[in-house]
């Protein structure tokens, strides 16, 4: 199994328009890939490290993803009332936590990671449920990156994603398929002192 994508493969200090982009919000959590396979669910760190203590929320994943094997690319976060993540929250509540997908690797046998990005969301989107509140689907918009980056600073969010619509989930040589956009002025930026990587593992 691949590490995720890294969404550090490229950083601007300024948002960008472009119709051949989309752009995500940038959850502040911990990325995970989620892998449902024969009636389970397990989660996997950036460095390929099994999660635990995740287990009501693994179970809601067999139950509500319409999909009998997947992989998925996502972050764990804890959300508050607005929908913003808390990156304290999430170091000390998994129970909490939400798991916001936002690609999708794998699907029934089939491997989706050399088909272009919007393709891929459009199946994620269709396997997930419209309303949960342990799941959510990372939605995006075409072209206006400003216009969202703007919105992520009125909400003190952690900044955006921007990402090729026709880019393939892979590494190679060239512009970053994935570019982040932070948020400079974000409240919860202290947040970086701690090694993301040290979130509990049954390793």
């Amino acid at each position: 199994m691949r590490p995720p994508l890294p969404l550090t493969l490229g950083q601007l200090d300024a948002p960008f328009d472009d119709p051949e982009w989309i752009y995500e919000v940038k959850y502040d959590g911990l990325r995970a890939l989620a892998i449902l396979e024969r009636g389970r669910c397990r989660f996997f760190s950036r460095d390929r490290n099994p999660l635990i203590g995740l287990a009501e929320l693994a179970k809601t994943l067999v139950s509500e993803i319409k999909a009998d094997q997947a992989i998925l690319d996502g972050e764990l976060a804890v959300t508050d009332a607005m929908g913003r993540s808390v990156f304290a929250s999430i170091m000390g509540d998994r129970q909490r936590a939400r798991y916001c997908a936002f690609d999708l690797l794998w699907l029934n046998g089939e491997d989706m990671r050399g088909r272009p990005l919007l393709e891929r969301k459009s199946q994620l989107k269709r396997i997930l449920p419209a309303d949960s509140t342990s799941l959510l689907y990372v939605d995006h918009v075409v072209k206006t990156g400003t216009q969202l980056f703007q919105a992520a600073l009125d909400l003190d969010l952690e900044g955006i994603v921007a990402k090729r619509a026709d880019s393939p989930y892979a590494w190679g040589a060239g512009r970053p398929p994935w570019i982040t956009i932070d948020n400079r002025c974000y409240s919860q930026g202290h947040h970086e002192l701690f090694d993301r990587s040290d979130f509990p593992s049954a390793s």
